[in-house]
């Protein structure tokens, strides 16, 4: 579950991260009296205006600026407020912006020039550890430095039996080149960060930038963070920051029917059991020459208003111009499921208007088989991948 940029900024103050100052508001007139209270609390001039969208490069699209007085607050903030941003990590058309944060200018002269640092904690999927990647190249894309300057990348795993050790955080810190009391202050915020990481069950943390502000002060100017979904039962005070209005509609809906549904750009929906089986089928589908439109997983019951949910919210995708049922019978029987298909496909009607591939395998799949080639309906059934994989070619070809 991603969040947004204040909501991240929430958790990492809870847990002792220095952070930029600031509140969200949702209209223009709300922008200024939120900016008038963090002038009060700050002694702040300055305020950067940020939209609340989940997609980085908001700064690029026209999405981060910085007022200099109330009126530009009240104007800058009128502007984003209701724009579309767009940015490379939105569709197309773009994400509504419905909210910005009112934040403190934290690049106040003195007696150092800024520095800006990148750091990031996230699972090593490799050595199943965490780890902390951090660079010198911060308010840059990663990816860029990465790509262009990959030895300035460092990254620095943590054994789970033992945590972050102490030496871990002062090695980050002699990294940056820092010294005296920046190399103090960054040695708290790391091991802050990583505490804030492991205790909100989150899956990713992202600052970008991490500040060194001119007296030497290290502040998470930026929080890119997303919080583990199999955690959220025991995180409700997390669960309540889902903006469902930053989500694929149709996911949402999935989600609320208890169906595991991932929105894609490809023409067969799929409909299986089980995560193995529905890489398989995707994989199936590309060798077919198609694209798939989604993976759904119905789980181990497809009884006949499970598969119709199931139905319903492929078909609301119009690119679909198939549909291939997977499903291995080993706990629900194959005869259940072609049952369940068919009961959906008469409760449906018209509704349906692309070929449906039936493949059943597994408990009484010929029993399945005949019921579906008996039922007198439009559906194309299958036993063997390769065949699956040949009806959908066909269909296709039409």
């Amino acid at each position: 579950m991603n969040l947004h940029e204040y909501q991240g900024k929430e958790i990492l103050n809870s847990f002792g991260v220095r952070i930029q100052r600031g509140r969200v508001a949702h209209s223009h007139k709300e922008a200024v009296e939120v900016a008038k209270q963090i002038a009060a609390e700050t002694g702040t001039g300055w305020w950067v205006i940020k939209a609340q969208i989940h997609a980085g490069g908001r700064g690029k699209g026209g999405g981060v600026k910085l007022a200099k007085n109330l009126a530009e607050v009240d104007s800058i903030s009128q502007d984003i407020i209701g724009m579309m941003l767009k940015t490379p990590q939105t569709p197309p058309q773009g994400k509504k912006v419905s909210q910005v944060l009112i934040a403190e200018d934290v690049y106040y002269p003195g007696e150092h020039e800024p520095e800006e640092y990148y750091m990031s904690v996230l699972l090593n999927r490799e050595t199943s550890r965490n780890m902390i990647m951090y660079s010198t190249e911060g308010g840059m894309d990663i990816e860029t430095v990465a790509e262009e300057t990959p030895h300035l990348i460092f990254t620095e795993e943590i054994d789970p039996t033992v945590g972050l050790l102490p030496f871990q955080a002062r090695k980050i810190a002699f990294n940056f080149g820092l010294s005296g009391v920046a190399l103090k202050e960054m040695v708290k915020f790391v091991t802050a960060l990583y505490k804030a990481y492991v205790e909100s069950d989150a899956s990713l943390f992202e600052i970008n930038p991490v500040l060194k502000t001119s007296d030497d002060k290290i502040m998470a100017v930026d929080a890119k963070v997303s919080i583990d979904d199999n955690a959220l039962f025991r995180r409700k005070e997390y669960a309540e920051m889902r903006d469902l209005r930053e989500e694929n509609p149709i996911e949402v809906e999935a989600r609320a029917a208890g169906l595991n549904y991932v929105d894609l750009d490809g023409n067969v929906g799929c409909m299986v059991n089980g995560a193995g089986l529905a890489m398989g089928t995707m994989d199936l589908i590309k060798q077919a020459g198609g694209e798939p439109a989604n993976f759904l997983d119905v789980g181990g019951t497809a009884d006949a208003k499970r598969v119709e949910t199931a139905f319903r919210i492929i078909l609301k995708d119009s690119n679909v111009k198939a549909i291939l049922v997977n499903i291995f019978g080993g706990i629900v029987r194959c005869d259940r499921v072609a049952q369940g298909v068919v009961d959906a496909y008469t409760n449906m009607g018209d509704a349906i208007n692309v070929p449906i591939i039936v493949r059943l395998q597994g408990t009484n799949a010929k029993e399945a088989k005949e019921l579906i080639d008996n039922s007198g309906m439009e559906i194309i059934s299958a036993t063997e991948f390769k065949e699956a994989a040949d009806k959908v070619q066909e269909v296709l070809a039409k």
